[in-house]
């Protein structure tokens, strides 16, 4: 990642909070009902038991996953800590469309080559050939972005061919 930043998506401190205090208050909320109200079966005690650790450890997962931002440059996308998200080259499709499976103000891209399954909650993830950007980020963000790689697929056939 040594080529110039050309933008820069980061979670919307809102959202950011909103996200990590709902599942935060969700784990919370199912570990106190598991302590104060206990089922009578010891199954559905450790379902609740089990469920509201989840959603702190996610909460925490998203809390730190947050605190990174997405840099577009030259070359592709890339988190702030310098991880490969995508490359341009390597993206075939921009979808940002309403019925498009992607996150909460953001889009997805489809890629030519397979990755390994990474996932950042809140911020961006890849499965396969598929990766989606957004979730806690802001629109204002993440449109140029799509719309600069949105532009770059369009314009390769023509330096090509």
């Amino acid at each position: 990642m040594s080529e110039r930043e050309l933008a820069r998506i980061t979670a919307s401190a809102p959202r950011r909070a909103l996200g990590v205090g709902a599942l935060g208050g969700l784990g919370l909320l199912l570990i106190w009902i598991a302590i104060t109200t206990p089922p009578v079966s010891i199954l559905w005690l450790a379902f609740l038991v089990g469920a509201g650790v989840v959603s702190l450890v996610l909460a925490q997962l998203m809390w730190r996953a947050t605190a990174i931002s997405i840099v577009l440059t030259e070359e592709g996308l890339f988190d702030s800590t310098g991880q490969e998200i995508a490359r341009t080259e390597d993206i075939t499709r921009v979808d940002r469309g309403v019925f498009a499976l992607k996150p909460s103000n953001g889009f997805s891209l489809q890629l030519r080559k397979p990755g390994r399954t990474v996932w950042r909650p809140g911020l961006w993830w890849r499965s396969g050939r598929r990766v989606a950007v957004g979730g806690v980020t802001a629109g204002h963000q993440t449109r140029p972005v799509a719309d600069i790689l949105a532009l770059r697929v369009s314009e390769r056939p023509a330096r090509e061919g």
